[in-house]
């Protein structure tokens, strides 16, 4: 059959008017050349196949050649059934054939949505032009168009869809999660319309993989995974990472921050910190220095994974928190006196 329109379209063969609209409608918006700058030629040639196969599919005689007779049919190269209402010309081999020639792409898309270029673009092949007395509020993703024709025939007004602001949820992660980087998998409860028009709730997994070293305000997209109502474009839904409280470290950047509680002997005379890290091993650290209220032990590279590099890690930090008696006898101030002096 050549090229499938119905698979071009994302919908079944038995599909009706409004399912036809808004396929066309998602599709032609996601592949518009203006709304892909950086795979423009692509975007192009998806745009117009796309245009094609809603031309197609959207006129009961065309669409009753193509289902019969498929690519081949509509070019002219068997006769249909029933050609009433559609053009003839002569092949030769097969008089009076049925022959389709697709219409501009951007054409289709002006009758549409009322702009052949609503992402900003005025010129160029899938630019705006050839319609005077046009007149246009702010992009397809701001407020709604309205489009007014003024060259005979009266004005109308034609409302395009329009996406709403992302919708943002917080995930909250362990340090041991984005130490170590974990797949997470999300249950979402979402709106569609259904084919009908109808709008019904639909549950579905989506699956996140979190990254050694991503921060709290990591930001994971999900195009258009927010509830869909009528005439809008579904919103973007925006999962931000955020870190769950730890009972042993907190998190300074790419650093991890221990604080641990000492007596004054144990200041004066030296301490081994043990730890046991976000990643299930045990440390011991030697301390020999005279720990003081502003002391730091500074342990390289064993602080969380760098976001942009997670082979290379931040330090972790041990801060102290010296108890200090409330009292001494006059026995132990002498006594202090004797081994350390004034």
């Amino acid at each position: 059959m050549g090229v499938d329109y119905y698979k071009l379209l994302q919908v079944d063969k038995n599909a009706k008017d409004d399912d036809l609209k808004k396929a066309y409608r998602k599709l032609a918006m996601k592949w518009h050349p203006d709304k892909n700058p950086n795979n423009k030629k692509e975007a192009e040639a998806k745009f117009k196949q796309i245009s094609e196969a809603y031309e197609v599919l959207s006129d009961p005689h065309k669409r009753a050649v193509y289902d019969q007779y498929g690519e081949e049919g509509l070019k002219g190269q068997v006769p249909p059934p029933d050609t009433r209402g559609s053009s003839y010309y002569s092949t030769g081999d097969i008089p009076a054939s049925f022959r389709f020639n697709p219409r501009n792409a951007d054409d289709i898309f002006a009758e549409f949505f009322g702009h052949s270029s609503p992402f900003g673009g005025m010129g160029g092949p899938f630019g705006f032009g050839g319609m005077s007395g046009s007149r246009f509020s702010s992009g397809l993703f701001g407020d709604d168009i309205f489009v007014s024709y003024g060259d005979g025939g009266g004005d109308w007004h034609r409302t395009v869809p329009r996406k709403p602001p992302p919708i943002e949820k917080r995930l909250a992660c362990s340090l041991e999660e984005l130490y170590k980087g974990t797949p997470r998998k999300l249950k979402l409860s979402r709106e569609v319309v259904d084919s009908s028009g109808k709008t019904v709730q639909v549950e579905e997994y989506v699956s996140i993989h979190l990254k050694p070293g991503w921060k709290k305000g990591t930001k994971i997209t999900f195009p258009e995974k927010g509830n869909e109502l009528p005439n809008t474009i579904p919103p973007d839904l925006v999962f931000i990472i955020d870190e769950k409280p730890h009972p042993v470290f907190t998190r300074d950047g790419n650093d991890l921050v221990v604080t641990q509680k000492i007596s004054l002997a144990e200041a004066l005379t030296g301490y081994t910190v043990h730890l046991t890290t976000l990643d299930g091993r045990n440390l011991s650290i030697v301390i020999n220095n005279v720990i003081h209220p502003d002391y730091e032990e500074i342990v390289p590279g064993e602080g969380m994974p760098m976001q942009k590099d997670p082979t290379k890690k931040g330090n972790l930090r041990i801060k102290f928190n010296i108890k200090f008696p409330t009292r001494l006898t006059s026995e132990q101030k002498a006594g202090i006196r004797r081994l350390i002096g004034n």
